[in-house]
Order: C-alpha cells, then sequence, then structure tokens
C-alpha cells in the first residue's frame, strides 16, 4: 500500500530514536527527521550527532524538564504557522518518563495532529527480555527521589501483582535495590537491564538479592531498566462454618434474602455461594 508523504504542515511528530544502536532507528523515522521543519531535542547535543549523521538540516531547539514553560508556547506557534515539528528525547520514545507528555497535551488541547513514529523503548525491551510475565504489567519509572512518596510508593510495589518496570540512574540504584530487598524480600524475582541494545549490553538477575550482592562488587555504570516480578497473590482465609453461619444470619436480619446473603458473604469467606446457600439450608434444617 502506498503510504502518504510525510512530514504534514502543523502537524506534531513524537518520533523514537535508537537507545544504543543506531540500527534500530527505522527508515520512517530516518526520512521525517530528515524533512521536518523543527526539531525539538531533549539535548541538542547529544542529539545533534544523530542529526548530522542523517543530514537533516531541520531547525534544532531544545526541549527539557526545566525550559517546558517558554518552549511549548513556542512550539505551538509554529505548529500554527503550518510548520512540522518532532519531538526527540536523547533515546527512546519521547513522552514517557520526559516532557514530551506535556508538548504532546498541549498540541492536542490546540487542536493540532499529533502523529507517533513508533520506536526503540527501554520499558518493554527491557520487559520482554526478561523473561517474567508480559501480560500484565506496569510502569513506574523513576520513583520519587526521596520522602513520604517515595515509601509510600515501595510499599505499592511490594504489594503489586502484576510485573512492573522502573527506570534508575546508576548513583541511585545501590539504594533502590536495597530498598526492594527491604519492602518486597531478597527472593522477589528481578532483571536488571544495563545498556540495553548498547555494546556493553548486561542483565543481571534473577532476584533481588543476586543483583543486590552483583551491582554492591561492581559499580553501577550506565542506563538502567529494572523489571521486578510480581507479589505472590495472598492465600484466601477461609472462614470457619460457625464464622459462615453467624455473618450469614447477620445478613438475613439486616432484610437479605438467604440467596442474596450468601452472594454477598462469598468473595470474603473463601467460600462459593453455592456452598454457602447450602451451609444455611442444612443448619436450617437441623434446626426444625
Amino acid at each position: 500500500m502506498k503510504q502518504r508523504a510525510e512530514p504534514d504542515a502543523g502537524v506534531l511528530y513524537v518520533v523514537g530514536t535508537p537507545i544504543g544502536h543506531l540500527g534500530d532507528l527505522s527508515p520512517r523515522a530516518r526520512a521525517l527527521l530528515i524533512a521536518v521543519d523543527t526539531i525539538a531535542c531533549e539535548d541538542t547535543r547529544h542529539s545533534g550527532q544523530l542529526l548530522s549523521a542523517l543530514g537533516s538540516q531541520a531547525r534544532r531547539c531544545s526541549f527539557h524538564q526545566h525550559n517546558t514553560h517558554t518552549r511549548i508556547p513556542q512550539l505551538l506557534e509554529e505548529l500554527g504557522d503550518g510548520r512540522s515539528v518532532a519531538v526527540i528525547s536523547d533515546a527512546g520514545l519521547p513522552g514517557i518518563s520526559d516532557p514530551g507528555e506535556e508538548l504532546v497535551r498541549a498540541a492536542r488541547e490546540a487542536n493540532h495532529a499529533v502523529i507517533c513514529i513508533p520506536g526503540p523503548c527501554a520499558a518493554t525491551t527491557a520487559l520482554v527480555s526478561s523473561g517474567l510475565p508480559s501480560g500484565r504489567f506496569c510502569f513506574e519509572g523513576f520513583l520519587p527521589s526521596k520522602g513520604r512518596e517515595r515509601k509510600e510508593r515501595l510499599v505499592e510495589l511490594a504489594a503489586e501483582q502484576r510485573t512492573t518496570v522502573l527506570y534508575e540512574a546508576p548513583h541511585r540504584l545501590l539504594k533502590l535495590l536495597e530498598e526492594l530487598a527491604e519492602h518486597c524480600g531478597g527472593d522477589r524475582p528481578l532483571h536488571v537491564g544495563r545498556e540495553l541494545t548498547k555494546r556493553h549490553e548486561e542483565q543481571v538477575g534473577p532476584s533481588v538479592k543476586a543483583a543486590l550482592e552483583h551491582f554492591a562488587q561492581h559499580a553501577p555504570q550506565g542506563e538502567f531498566t529494572l523489571v521486578l516480578g510480581g507479589a505472590e497473590p495472598a492465600e484466601a482465609t477461609l472462614f470457619s462454618n460457625e464464622r459462615c453461619l453467624e455473618e450469614l444470619r447477620n445478613l438475613i436480619n439486616q432484610g437479605l434474602k438467604a440467596s442474596e446473603a450468601a452472594r454477598e458473604l462469598a468473595p470474603a469467606s473463601g467460600r462459593s455461594r453455592r456452598e454457602l446457600y447450602a451451609l444455611l439450608h442444612e443448619a436450617e434444617k437441623q434446626a426444625d
């Protein structure tokens, strides 16, 4: 099928760039970065190397967490003037743990079209490389750096049953691993991806304890993506027959029918609705 020419006037393009291996830049992303009018870069010096290698002559401007207040209105004005704008991060897909999210939201609120040129992403790359369950997972990114909010988030992670993906800087990695050991236990499954797709890519696991021991002996260097296995489901506590009957009668006294009381109690009791109804029926027969 023939594809329409890009870029279109007044469109914001969110472009995925390599997280390490330059060969991962897609042909579509390459063509777009050459043809677009303006490229908003997390770091113009870093991205400049890639853009110069591509032969891109697009206007470049810095766009990072410290200048969103002034830069977003400028980029929206360019879109309004009919220029095409691309946003890229230092590595990966913009909008994930970076201010690209704010720009996309602002562009949509201003009724500008937004098109994503998909590309590499450290979170999904680490996830599928880990071998941990990926059917249901959650993304945490960088945890709060300190304080009560960080502690609360760690407590939530300890109870989370889905696989969780986190990002961490090298100078804070050991602290995070120690906190995960404290809150989740050393045996909790964990795979730490370092320098993904790069020459010195490394996968460290398979547990929090193993990762902590490794990086206590090898100083963390590079970019880190952590994939934490989910918590084991808590075993359901089965109510005794006596407690079930007591709870059922309380519910009936509140105005519920026997079948309704059984349905209400089933989830908390660990018993099936049918089992509870039969238990109540048998107790009533014996009372007669």
